[in-house]
């Protein structure tokens, strides 16, 4: 007996959302093997550096996270199964209906804002246990239970203010522009990402964090030196409460063009020499002298523009929306499933997104060693490893997959080998 094109979809997509929920678990559970058979011994490189207590308990802090995310992608996995062909969103398309114009703005904009909500909702009970249960229990965390409630209200104001208003221009495109929506909605997808990359530094980071001046002038006269070396230009320096809320240290620069700041946690300023944080800067600005940020954009603008069409092609397709559970064949809709079965079909091209990453990672490692001491920077990611708890024995087909950063022994060999 023939298979329709709804009938196929059906089970290709339920044939790869368990492939993909397969190998994630799998994946998860040789990282918690891996890691547990390596949690006796700290591996060479590592022995002059790093205790045997510090390396157990980030063995353990690690099996501990893969634990709730094995959960969390079985839990996801059964979301996506119950809004696609347990009916969910078809559900919840014909509860709007009894208020709102089905296939109409209003309509589209409450469907695609109930599945956020939906979502976090989902999300929360994992969310909680990670930073109220697994952060404390390794001393991590400083979140009360307030500031996560104050974060959240902020966070669904943020939605309410700009993310029903984009949800809504998004869908009024899609509606009025014909055939060729999807051109429009990528040339709005990419001045919205360039707009926020200038106010986010300014209006939205402050709304969760204080920032201040870095006070630190003898620090500060070392920072300029670097940058002025770097022909690296900034609004300022900048400290970040990350204590608040974290035990964890980083830096970073954000912004774009004119508008780039550096900004330190003052959990990083605690734990790291001057000399540490200028390398660590360095690498950093790596990112920015091989222009990774540009080169992602350049990859990420085209894949986003083919994606959409691919979305206009199948929202003219019956079969797309039968073969997701859905009568219903309006913009929200379509929008909507599409979002939530694509990670099932994308999810094996992580190894390529990882390695692209890492090679990144490479790159601006081996730029700090030209502008600073490769010793210096080296001896700021062995402190950043043990106070953060990071396993320095990942599997290494985990690793391939989920791994953004090179594995710590691997990164550090090649910084040494630059020295």
């Amino acid at each position: 007996m023939p298979v329709d094109n709804a009938s196929f979809l059906t089970y290709l997509f339920v044939a790869m959302l368990l492939a993909s929920v397969a190998v994630k678990t799998t994946l998860m559970q040789r990282q918690i093997r891996h890691v547990a058979a390596r949690r006796e011994k700290v591996p060479d490189a590592f022995a002059g550096a790093i205790s045997l207590h510090a390396h157990q308990r980030a063995a353990d802090y690690t099996r501990a996270r893969m634990r709730l995310a094995i959960v969390a992608t079985v839990v996801g996995a059964l979301l996506a199964l119950a809004l696609t062909l347990g009916g969910g969103l078809q559900a919840l398309h014909s509860a709007w209906s009894r208020w709102l114009d089905a296939g109409g703005l209003a309509h589209g904009v409450a469907l695609l804002a109930t599945l956020s909500v939906i979502g976090w909702v989902v999300d929360l009970p994992a969310v909680l246990y990670r930073t109220f249960v697994i952060e404390k229990r390794f001393g991590f965390n400083r979140m009360t239970p307030g500031l996560f409630a104050a974060d959240a209200l902020k966070e669904a104001a943020l939605g309410v203010v700009i993310g029903l208003p984009l949800i809504a221009l998004v869908l009024w495109l899609m509606q009025a522009m014909g055939e060729l929506w999807w051109l429009w909605v990528w040339a709005f997808w990419l001045t919205f990402n360039v707009l926020v990359m200038l106010i986010w530094p300014t209006f939205i980071a402050p709304l969760f964090n204080k920032f201040t001046p870095l006070a630190d002038q003898a620090l500060k006269t070392r920072v300029e030196a670097l940058l002025a070396r770097c022909g690296f230009k900034s609004k300022g320096l900048f400290v970040m409460d990350g204590s608040r809320r974290s035990a964890h240290g980083n830096a970073y620069f954000t912004g774009f063009g004119a508008a780039k700041r550096i900004v330190f946690f003052d959990t990083l300023l605690d734990k790291l020499s001057p000399e540490e944080v200028e390398a660590v800067l360095a690498h950093e600005l790596g990112h920015f002298r091989h222009r990774h940020i540009l080169k992602r954009m350049a990859l990420l603008a085209p894949t986003t523009l083919a994606l959409l069409a691919l979305l206009g092609w199948l929202m003219q397709q019956p079969w797309f929306f039968a073969g997701l559970g859905a009568s219903a064949t309006d913009t929200a809709t379509a929008l909507a499933l599409f979002f939530v079965v694509l990670p099932a079909f994308t999810f094996m091209l992580s190894p390529i997104a990882s390695h692209w990453s890492r090679v990144h990672e490479y790159e601006a490692d081996a730029y700090a060693a030209q502008q600073t001491r490769a010793a210096d920077l080296v001896a700021a990611l062995v402190k950043l490893y043990r106070d953060n708890a990071s396993t320095l024995t990942p599997d290494p087909l985990y690793s391939r997959f989920f791994d953004s950063h090179p594995p710590a022994a691997l990164r550090v060999a090649r910084l040494q080998a630059l020295a």
